[in-house]
């Protein structure tokens, strides 16, 4: 992949989330901003970077993490209650300005990569698209639009995390008040334990 260095930095911008979200599990509460490896939309295939996925809203960071494509072809959208009660949420704000690559409209077309780098859900133009741009560019993340909601999501590379993002302490998914409307709001009910 061979990103035009005028076009990247045409596509940069100074973003400072304040209160998105981030789901994790209940087990990783005590550190809201921890980073494992993994296999994502921009995650490194060889390992070579961590990163930290937040979402504008509530539903955007549910869908994006426990809902995905789980529901497709179904009638009945329901998660059990237990599965609910293993999530916790916790918001993010960054302190000082990320740099981020600006995925969210024409920035893809503009690169000459594939929209499926961001919009697909196969994850590998994604992670060579993210690959290429942590190696080559002074870029702290990527923000792009969640292929599932449409709302503002931003993947922040772990070179930036400690120094430009902080965080509330995590709570329980379930204790979100707003719950079970953020749910139908994204046709998902919930069932409760017997």
């Amino acid at each position: 992949m061979n990103l035009d260095p005028r076009t990247v930095r045409d596509l940069a911008l100074a973003f400072q989330p304040r209160a998105y979200l981030r789901n994790i599990p209940v087990a990783h509460m005590r550190t809201p901003l921890g980073m494992g490896f993994g296999h994502s939309r921009f995650s490194s295939p060889g390992q070579a970077f961590k990163l930290l996925y937040l979402a504008r809203d509530l539903a955007t960071a549910i869908a994006e993490t426990i809902v995905r494509d789980r529901f497709e072809g179904a009638r009945e959208r329901v998660l059990d209650e237990g599965e609910i009660e293993n999530w916790a949420v916790t918001e993010v704000t960054a302190t000082a300005p990320l740099t981020v690559l600006d995925l969210r409209t024409t920035g893809l077309l503009r690169l000459g990569v594939s929209t499926d780098a961001a919009r697909g859900k196969e994850h590998r133009e994604g992670q060579e698209l993210s690959e290429n741009v942590h190696y080559s560019f002074a870029v702290d993340g990527l923000l792009y639009a969640s292929r599932l909601t449409g709302a503002d999501c931003v993947a922040v590379y772990d070179r930036a995390v400690s120094d430009k993002l902080t965080s509330s302490p995590a709570v329980e998914l379930v204790r979100q008040a707003d719950l079970v409307p953020v749910l139908r709001s994204i046709g998902v009910f919930v069932r409760a334990k017997r």
